[in-house]
């Protein structure tokens, strides 16, 4: 274990990034947690209103992310202050990316549907930063063959393919293929490939005089979301919680 831990964590300078993914996900879970306990009336927590504005907690996010960012930039990639402004850059971003929604609203969606944008958005990070620390480099480069790597064409050659099949993904509305793609190159060449979602650019651009492709899109994305709405939106409400139900109006009235 302790070979294994030097080799793959200690000598290519990947403790600090374990260190803030650890401090990013513990950060979400208590945040969350104390949310929730606030949400619910429960608990000593309440919401910090000084002079009778809400504080919310993306404030001293962008604080730490600011001061953990540059510290950790200084120190480099070995030694106690990379650590330690690993793990103030973590807390930080968790506490950013728990209020994504609010950044992206520039409203206070936290308990909306719109809120579960945060959950996807933290879900992911911490996704992509582990495949980092598993050995998965950008753009697939651990894929490349040591010929490969000896060659700069085409060690280009591949970062330029499968930058142009991550654009693909974007431009047919798959972000979350396209964001995997950099990191796996089968993925970004599979969403590439596949039909495009009907609300994208691509499909605006390329099944305008399709009705065919249209409608076959349509029908995939609708099969997509019923299949995978449901557990999707159970797996946000287990992390994040369930958002605030909007009450019904009234029979007779709209």
């Amino acid at each position: 274990m302790g070979h294994w831990w030097h080799e793959n964590i200690a000598e290519p300078g990947k403790l600090p990034l374990l260190l803030a993914l650890a401090a990013f996900v513990l950060t979400f879970a208590i945040t969350r947690t104390i949310t929730r306990m606030i949400r619910a009336g429960k608990g000593p927590f309440r919401n910090i209103t000084p002079g009778g504005v809400h504080i919310h907690h993306v404030v001293p996010g962008v604080v730490l992310s600011v001061v953990g960012g540059f510290g950790a930039v200084a120190s480099g990639r070995h030694g106690v202050a990379a650590g330690v402004f690993a793990v103030i850059f973590g807390v930080g971003a968790g506490l950013v990316l728990d209020e994504f929604a609010l950044i992206l609203h520039l409203d206070d969606v936290y308990w909306t549907e719109e809120g579960r944008q945060s959950v996807e958005v933290v879900v992911l990070t911490a996704s992509l930063v582990l495949l980092v620390l598993a050995g998965f480099s950008p753009l697939g480069v651990d894929d490349v063959t040591d010929e490969e790597q000896q060659g700069r064409l085409g060690l280009i050659a591949t970062y330029v393919i499968n930058f142009c099949f991550v654009l693909t993904c974007l431009f047919k509305g798959k972000l979350r293929m396209a964001v995997l793609g950099t990191l796996v190159p089968f993925v970004a060449l599979v969403g590439a490939i596949r039909l495009a979602r009907p609300t994208s650019p691509y499909a605006r651009r390329f099944y305008r005089h399709r009705h065919r492709a249209r409608s076959r899109a349509m029908l995939r994305a609708y099969h997509h979301d019923v299949r995978w709405a449901g557990p999707r939106r159970k797996f946000q409400d287990l992390i994040g919680g369930a958002p605030d139900r909007v009450p019904l109006p009234p029979a007779g009235k709209s």
